[in-house]
């Protein structure tokens, strides 16, 4: 249980929810609970920028349909080079968010009875193991690690192809756009579930704080250790 009290102070003299999610999560203050930091916050958001940026640079090489977007860029060469480099930025950015977020998505024995079919129709009763992360959302981030692993190394080899052999480049391309498409849809599933799927969840990615009705509803065990409820 960690629940920030000020006792005799009035709600403004304390500090406010934005102030102390500056450096700490898991914090109850009010009606809000912190569920992400600060550091937390700016990390998945690094990892966001960047990701579209290798993305829209990487379409035009790509395929010549989206040839029209290097222009945006300043033309087909300067998006081969950004591509590349905006590429090890993500990787690198998505290796700083692993170190903070890999204790919290590691999997339990709850995450074996999670159902994505149950999750997908957005049903209104949650499993009460649910913790602060759950299956799906362990499960993406995950898919982010290995995914962005394969992403980078196989964009070495194709950014040094005279390095490599036929057989290695040829492989690499494939596991690039294999591996581009997949993730590609991946996000897309990722910004409704935490927008219009679940109304509040965005919230906890820019403010950094929930609601207590939403820590309840989507996640209730996670609610329980946090505020000290049974129930």
């Amino acid at each position: 249980m960690s629940e920030l009290r000020v006792p005799g102070a009035t709600r403004a003299a304390g500090p406010t929810a934005i102030e102390v999610a500056r450096g700490r999560e898991d914090v109850v203050i009010g009606d809000e609970i912190i569920r992400h930091r600060l550091a937390s916050r700016v990390i998945h958001w690094v990892v966001a920028v960047f990701f579209f940026g290798a993305l829209l640079t990487g379409m035009p090489i790509w395929s010549p349909v989206f040839g029209w977007m290097a222009y945006f860029f300043g033309g087909l060469s300067v998006c081969r080079w950004l591509h590349a480099w905006l590429g090890v930025a993500f990787a690198a950015a998505a290796a700083v968010m692993a170190v903070l977020w890999l204790k919290e998505m590691m999997f339990d024995k709850s995450d074996r009875k999670f159902n994505v079919i149950d999750y997908l129709r957005f049903s209104d009763r949650e499993d009460p193991d649910v913790g602060k992360y759950n299956a799906g959302q362990k499960f993406f981030f995950w898919l982010v690690i290995v995914t962005g692993v394969v992403i980078l190394l196989s964009g070495i080899v194709l950014w040094w192809p005279t390095y490599f052999n036929q057989t290695l480049r040829s492989i690499s391309i494939l596991l690039h756009d294999i591996c581009f498409i997949g993730f590609f849809a991946a996000i897309v599933g990722h910004i409704y579930l935490g927008t219009a799927a679940e109304p509040g969840t965005f919230h906890s990615m820019t403010r950094g704080t929930v609601t207590r009705a939403w820590a309840k509803l989507h996640h209730p065990r996670w609610y329980r250790e946090v505020t000290g409820e049974r129930r």
